[in-house]
């Protein structure tokens, strides 16, 4: 069982920054592959980034490719979302979320197994 506690969302003026990070309980952290998903308002969930258990393989949507950047920390239990340059249309609630690492790493949400709470980012223009 994982636990997953996203943090440092919060206001942001468009061109700015903010760093997401997501701390993970429990044992064997780095036996999962981890991602970052969001969801706008009246839109569904959306895949950002992924990244796998060592971290060195990592996948990003298009739209966030060159802004973004994801890493994990396997030491600390946590892995991070970078985002800069960013948007009003990166407005949104982020997800990190675990699954298994015998799977190949996944831009797909169901494919996750465990999810955290999610922390509100909004981007004002």
């Amino acid at each position: 069982q994982v636990q997953l506690v996203e943090s440092g969302g919060g206001l942001v003026q468009a061109g700015g920054s903010l760093r997401i990070s997501c701390v993970a309980s429990g044992r064997f952290f780095s036996r999962y592959n981890m991602g970052w998903f969001r969801q706008a308002s009246g839109k569904e969930r959306e895949f950002v980034a992924a990244i796998s258990r060592s971290g060195g393989e990592i996948y990003y949507a298009d739209s966030v490719k060159g802004r973004f950047t994801c890493s994990r920390d396997n030491a600390k239990n946590t892995v991070y979302l970078q985002m800069n340059s960013l948007k009003p249309e990166d407005t949104a609630v982020y997800y990190c979320a675990a699954h298994f690492a015998w799977r190949e790493l996944s831009t797909n949400w169901n494919d996750y197994n465990y999810w955290g709470q999610g922390t509100r980012v909004t981007v004002s223009s």
